[in-house]
């Protein structure tokens, strides 16, 4: 069901919303339209911008996915960010799943990840980090490695969360946690911190009326953990969705390890069926102008069961002529009949000098921000991505209104 939301520039954020309040994409997308090149999709996208601005209806929108919630903003994986998420209208919030010391469920992008995401190292739980701080000196960057998995349910609960990032030349646990790129910020921070299990995350996200997309996180430590198997684990993801009466038609678990793809598919074939298989190959792997670098080739993971598959942006498309056009990728998954869904807009910092790692295959036609749209009209008129994640979901919840995207 699509939840209809009102466009607002004088909403400001509601940290209690549910999918029944009105809501608001803010202004950044009115913003990179006008940022555009001119031409006819700047000229369609600006008829449209003016038709909201006039107080037209958007719609929330499985098209738009927020990645990690909204992080661009509001840190990353805490309830804040995934309120702000659904509030710009993501018809499907991420929680990254790994686990604590007791093997508890949480959300975090990465089972070493506290270092630079929470404040655990200006608090008492420094001293169980699995690489306590070390300071930077004149011949080495300052130093951290913080587990999940060092630190029980408990102790990670009573942490909180902050902007990813960390300042390797600190002297002090202090500076070091600070750091946060010029292109996000600290605005909401302090008070956008609180941190979230698995479990939480699914009372939240169902209370905000919006679908899910766990990713099952490679684990930083050596399995079996303390006699829990990577199918054990695998499972107790979907268990949590069965405990919470979640059908399996509104998740979309992924994963990176495709045996874990596999485990649903045959365990779990309700889940399976939209189980998300996450290409993390990178350029010297693969070349995604030439299928016979493709391995396993996109027929093969069709053959297996895979019905979804998620590469980076840079995999989608390329260049020619100075245009953005689909990639042999692209094509081929399509041709597959894989569905696709593409990470992560907005990730990158300004596009004023090519956007970096996600944008490696289009790096020299891209020179300004607006060039997002021009990627999105691609991946979603040209190559038919079903989904597209965003570090601001109100970028492509624009965007899929616009084109009448469900």
């Amino acid at each position: 069901m699509r939840t209809q939301i009102l466009l607002s520039l004088l909403i400001p954020f509601a940290v209690g919303i549910t999918a029944a309040h009105a809501a608001t994409i803010g202004p950044r997308p009115f913003f990179l339209v006008d940022q555009m090149q001119q031409g006819p999709l700047k000229e369609q996208l600006s008829a449209c911008a003016a038709d909201f601005l006039a107080g037209k209806k958007l719609e929330t929108t499985l098209f738009s996915i927020g990645h990690r919630g909204a992080p661009l903003q509001f840190p990353e994986h805490t309830a804040q960010s995934y309120k702000a998420a659904a509030q710009m209208g993501a018809g499907i919030v991420e929680c990254d799943v790994t686990f604590t010391k007791d093997k508890q469920l949480v959300c975090r992008h990465s089972q070493a990840d506290l270092h630079t995401t929470t404040n655990i190292l200006t608090t008492d739980l420094a001293a169980k980090c699995t690489t306590p701080f070390e300071p930077a000196t004149k011949h080495s960057k300052a130093n951290a490695k913080c587990l999940t998995s060092d630190i029980t349910l408990a102790e990670f609960q009573s942490l909180k969360g902050k902007m990813d990032a960390a300042d390797k030349t600190a002297t002090t646990p202090q500076d070091y946690i600070k750091g946060t790129a010029g292109w996000r910020t600290d605005l909401y921070a302090a008070t956008s911190d609180t941190l979230m299990t698995h479990k939480d995350s699914i009372t939240l996200l169902k209370q905000l009326g919006v679908k899910f997309t766990p990713e099952l996180k490679s684990p930083s430590v050596t399995m079996p953990y303390d006699g829990m198997s990577q199918e054990n684990y695998a499972q107790m993801l979907i268990d949590d969705y069965k405990a919470a009466g979640v059908p399996a038609s509104d998740v979309w678990v992924q994963s990176f390890n495709l045996d874990d793809i596999l485990y649903w598919i045959k365990h779990e074939p309700a889940f399976g069926k939209q189980a998300v298989y996450l290409d993390g190959r990178n350029s010297k792997q693969i070349d995604i102008m030439d299928a016979n670098s493709f391995k396993p080739s996109m027929q093969a993971l069709k053959d297996m069961g895979v019905n979804y598959i998620a590469p980076p942006l840079w995999m989608l498309v390329t260049a020619q002529d100075g245009k953005i056009v689909p990639s042999i990728y692209a094509t081929q998954a399509k041709a597959a009949g894989l569905n696709i869904i593409a990470w992560s807009l907005e990730r990158s910092g300004p596009l004023t000098t090519g956007g970096g790692w996600y944008y490696q295959s289009i790096n020299n036609i891209v020179d300004n921000d607006g060039a997002v749209y021009e990627l999105l009209d691609v991946l979603a008129n040209q190559i038919g991505v079903s989904n597209v994640f965003s570090d601001w979901p109100a970028t492509t919840t624009f965007f899929a209104n616009c084109m009448g995207l469900k």
